[in-house]
């Protein structure tokens, strides 16, 4: 038996003026003559960012959604050059504080997708060294949470560089360069036009890193279509975390946008993944990554509620028999 729980990504299209992810641009900033003014508006949005999360979450815990993929946009320019002197965290102590005690109170997996800019590949020194200072401000934000920050962060493996072979190896070269604790934060997603569910999951076997298999990336780009092969390798990855398996699923906008996120998951496509991995882990979180956000997960749970062999636990999980 296998317990499947269903999660969405950072922002609700049915809670109204919640957005995780107000901004200020530096534009903005430096046109307010008064820069300690200017960096209290700052805080402003950031406190209101934290607070619509929290929002969420409670909207989440009154639907029984255990899973939830927080902003990485929260604290605006919280990395710009020109503010390495802002610290952001003190003013947000608070709200951050609320907003973990509330995630551990009703049991809800939280963690981050930094955003594409995050490169772990690289071979300029100066992409690598904004990288980790993001991935360090992720990590701030989880322990301003008191959240443990352990595989928190997904992370897709990065750019090709015209050689594969090449940019996989500058991956493990790289590594060597980062601190432990960035490290175990870190989970590896197969992305849909570079590194495909193999290569993704040779860097993960040789590092130590847990794998997100992403059902809808895999095909749209694989060197091999069978996943299944490679499936008891994948959550072997997950042996050494404290958190269940994790797994992405999107269904293509058309055949001809094959790539896209559609509005809602296909649910026969999503039953075909769940019928192979049914009894191979005891619990596996699905984030699902759709434009519609939270009502696509709604609209998900109605879908399956049509299919036999699922036990429902709540409304939001349930159990293949």
């Amino acid at each position: 038996m296998t317990i499947v729980r269903l999660g969405y990504v950072a922002m609700s299209v049915e809670v109204a003026n919640a957005s995780p992810s107000q901004t200020m641009t530096f534009a903005q900033f430096s046109r307010i003559k008064d820069r300690e003014a200017a960096i209290r508006k700052l805080e402003r949005i950031a406190i209101s960012n934290i607070e619509n999360c929290l929002r969420l979450l409670k909207h989440n815990a009154a639907n029984d959604i255990h899973f939830f993929r927080l902003s990485s946009r929260l604290i605006p320019l919280a990395n710009h050059e020109e503010l390495l002197d802002w610290d952001y965290l003190e003013p947000l102590s608070e709200p951050l504080q609320e907003l973990g005690s509330y995630s551990k109170e009703k049991s809800i997996r939280i963690d981050f997708h930094p955003d594409h800019f995050v490169v772990l590949n690289t071979p300029d020194k100066e992409i690598l060294k904004n990288s980790l200072k993001t991935l360090m401000m992720h990590q701030a934000m989880l322990k301003g949470m008191t959240i443990d920050t352990e595989h928190r962060c997904v992370l897709h493996v990065g750019g090709g560089y015209d050689d594969k072979e090449k940019a996989l190896e500058q991956f493990i070269h790289n590594w060597g360069y980062i601190k432990p604790s960035i490290q175990k934060m870190i989970m590896l997603e197969n992305d849909d036009t570079t590194f495909t569910t193999k290569e993704t999951l040779y860097l993960c076997e040789k590092l130590g890193i847990p794998m997100v298999f992403d059902y809808h990336h895999h095909l749209a780009n694989y060197d091999d279509l069978d996943w299944v092969s490679d499936w008891e390798r994948i959550i072997s990855t997950w042996s050494h975390s404290p958190l269940p398996v994790k797994m992405h699923i999107s269904s293509p906008r058309s055949e001809k946008d094959f790539r896209a996120h559609a509005d809602h998951v296909n649910p026969e496509m999503f039953m075909e993944f769940l019928k192979e991995i049914k009894g191979t882990v005891p619990e596996i979180h699905c984030m699902i990554e759709a434009k519609q956000k939270d009502a696509a997960l709604f609209q998900l749970v109605k879908d399956l509620k049509g299919y036999e062999g699922l036990k429902w636990l709540d409304q939001s999980s349930f159990q293949m028999e």
